[in-house]
């Protein structure tokens, strides 16, 4: 039998499984959660977690608080394993003081982020939260500060993964946005700065929850999550399926999976998939698709500048990360959104060792005094400075339009891209015909009897001499213009070749990134 201390430290385990009691576990259920360690038993591998810090307690004795202590105060955080490989993780406890945060809370927070920096593993954190812990005043405040700044150092280092499973507000706001990726779970999770009866109270305006901050309002409108998901199941498997994209840390490369997929697999759907008249849209999902290894295109921010594609894929078992102009949306012009979307994908690429594929159909960047005014300037410098500054293997396929600065920017050879190619259907140039023309022969146009037979004749010339990959090709802008059919034994080729690639920056402290 046990002895009087195994069975003391038997039963302090038991208590702090418990969170705080059965009644407010029964409640968490009842509002379509899961508690927080139900959460981590179904993103771990099976018997991995290891918890940490099982009895750390808040010390605080204002307010009552000293009749109101659980063990672990209500964040349970530890390690285990995802597919093998380590992770760190904490879970907010939503049945202990609304998963308020204090000092204690917070600590156990920073340990397992500095834990997470020193070994060199993912770090994902289950938001379930009321927030900072007002009882504890300003202590729970430099608890959050706290945890921003390790979400800083860590930036670039690891990957950070946040997952909103209740309410995030306030303050605790800005970790998940320092991470590199947010999930959330519609109709469960919201997150906001202020409230709605604030807002109500200050601003007159009535808007619910859902409409503030819900999963498809940060998903579709603000661009805050980059995933959202029907439950928290399928969530914490996105979670999981995430992680087969992303190296451990910034030092080491993306897992590698053996592919059964023939990587010199020719699709001759692709020789048609552009159509004949230049303005007529498709999607580049299926290009996409069609080109990777088959069924490992993992979208990511797909609800958010739906004009610009990206996600993870894999191509004979190396993974990449795809950007892709989306004809089938604003004709797959970049604007405002779509800039900030796809730079920040860039960026994180780069900073996990993930090699750039990127496909190329855009008319330019989107026109108007709404994008002007908006900053269409600023924010498409950002892709620019994205795309210059990453120094992985950089693969571009021109497949269509490649017109004026949005050529330059979508990972052309001027932004120190490493193998660039064109469909035969590729138009590069410094506008569309019709655009040019206009411009180019304006006085023969006035002057013409029939102005509109003379256009069209101008038209027919331009596109010739200019809108095909070739002016470009002799130039050495493009290393080769293929059939399309052949793209994806192209790219893995140039890939393997790209693998011992060896770039860096100059040194400083840092950049000046357009913001």
């Amino acid at each position: 039998m046990a002895s009087e201390k195994v069975q003391k430290l038997r039963y302090l385990q038991q208590q702090s499984k418990l969170g705080g009691g059965e009644e407010a576990i029964q409640r968490q259920h009842e509002r379509g959660k899961l508690t927080a360690r139900e959460r981590i038993a179904k993103l771990l591998d099976e018997g991995s977690f290891q918890e940490l810090d099982a009895f750390v307690t808040h010390k605080s004795t204002a307010f009552g608080l000293d009749e109101r202590v659980y063990l672990g105060d209500g964040v349970v955080t530890g390690y285990g394993t995802i597919h093998g490989r380590l992770v760190y993780v904490f879970a907010q406890d939503f049945t202990v003081l609304g998963g308020s945060l204090g000092p204690a809370h917070a600590a156990k927070i920073l340990k397992v982020q500095e834990l997470a920096m020193k070994t060199g593993a993912p770090l994902i954190g289950l938001n379930d939260s009321g927030g900072a812990r007002i009882q504890e005043g300003v202590l729970s405040l430099g608890g959050y500060g706290d945890i921003f700044t390790n979400n800083v150092l860590a930036s670039g280092v690891i990957p950070q993964i946040s997952v909103i499973m209740g309410p995030c507000a306030g303050g605790a706001v800005y970790s998940p946005a320092l991470t590199d990726f947010t999930f959330m779970v519609q109709g469960t999770s919201h997150m906001f700065i202020t409230g709605p009866e604030v807002i109500k109270s200050v601003m007159h305006e009535e808007v619910t929850f859902e409409e503030l901050g819900g999963a498809e309002t940060h998903n579709k409108i603000s661009g805050v999550a980059q995933f959202m998901a029907e439950d928290e199941e399928k969530c914490l498997d996105m979670v999981r399926r995430l992680l087969t994209y992303l190296p451990q840390n910034n030092m080491e490369d993306p897992p590698y999976e053996a592919s059964k997929d023939d990587p010199t697999r020719a699709d001759e759907a692709l020789d048609a998939i552009i159509p004949e008249n230049p303005n007529e849209p498709y999607d580049v999902k299926e290009v996409i698709k069609r080109v990777v290894d088959l069924g490992s295109f993992f979208e990511v921010h797909a609800h958010f500048a739906p004009n610009v594609v990206v996600g993870f894929a894999r191509l004979d078992g190396m993974v990449v990360g795809v950007v892709a102009n989306q004809p089938n949306v604003l004709a797959g012009a970049l604007d405002i959104n779509a800039s900030t979307k796809a730079a920040r994908f860039v960026r994180t690429c780069d900073a996990f060792n993930i090699p750039l594929v990127t496909f190329v159909d855009v008319p330019g960047f989107l026109p108007g005094t709404a994008q002007e005014h908006g900053g269409i300037i600023r924010h498409g410098a950002k892709l620019i400075y994205a795309y210059c500054e990453a120094t992985v293997p950089k693969l571009a396929v021109v497949m269509r339009k490649a017109y004026g600065g949005a050529y330059i920017v979508m990972s052309s050879k001027h932004v120190r891209s490493d193998f660039n190619v064109a469909w035969p259907t590729a138009e590069i140039a410094v506008m569309g015909p019709e655009g040019a023309v206009s411009i180019i022969y304006r006085r023969e146009l006035s002057n013409a009897a029939d102005p509109e037979a003379l256009r069209a004749q101008f038209v027919a010339e331009y596109r010739e001499q200019f809108a095909n990959p070739y002016f470009a090709a002799s130039y050495g802008y493009l290393d080769a213009v293929i059939e399309p059919s052949q793209t994806r034994a192209v790219l893995i080729n140039a890939l393997q070749m790209l693998q011992n690639k060896r770039q860096s920056n100059p040194p400083k402290k840092h950049g000046n990134m357009p913001l």
